[in-house]
């Protein structure tokens, strides 16, 4: 169960064209995740804008996007954002066999030399931290700057979605 009571669009308090911004972005309905953040305005203002920037504004590839976003679910352990993420990988292009793979992604044969780039990019940003200068070279290799900044605005939002998400014990919708 959640640490804090869900906020709804009509909660008491609630910005209602703040609301509105968000479930357009959703597609008109809240997500669990919604309904903590909307405690506080600002953030949820922000969150709404960057996260919608990052799924919705970039050139970076999708598939490649999506399982970015699923690794960095499964490095930090939040199954909310994996079960969010894992419908919309399928829906960009990547395949179940490559989700099913991403715990054991440097032994499968199904990702290729770019995707192995950002899956170890993603990996080195979210346990280390600090990337190891040869790992961003290899991914100049297959980016520009353009992609490269959307590729670690990717990895970096996400971390602190999943960390958001298990402080707070948000639970995936039934």
């Amino acid at each position: 169960m959640a640490r804090l009571p869900d906020k709804q669009a009509d909660s008491p308090g609630v910005d209602a064209a703040l609301a509105q911004r968000v479930l357009q972005r959703r597609g008109g309905a809240l997500l669990n995740l919604d309904k903590q953040l909307l405690h506080s305005a600002p953030v949820a203002d922000g969150w709404n804008q960057l996260m919608g920037a990052i799924r919705g504004h970039t050139k970076l590839d999708g598939a490649l996007r999506e399982l970015v976003i699923l690794q960095v679910a499964l490095l930090n352990r939040a199954p909310y954002e994996f079960a969010q993420h894992a419908p919309v990988a399928l829906a960009e292009g990547a395949s179940q066999e490559q989700i099913d793979a991403l715990a054991t992604w440097r032994d499968s044969p199904l990702f290729d030399a770019r995707a192995r780039a950002v899956l170890a990019y993603a990996e080195a940003m979210t346990l280390q931290v600090q990337v190891p200068d040869a790992l961003f070279d290899a991914l100049r290799r297959h980016f520009d700057a353009r992609e490269l900044v959307e590729l670690t605005a990717t990895v970096a939002g996400y971390n602190m979605v999943s960390r958001f998400l298990e402080a707070l014990r948000i639970e995936i919708e039934a």
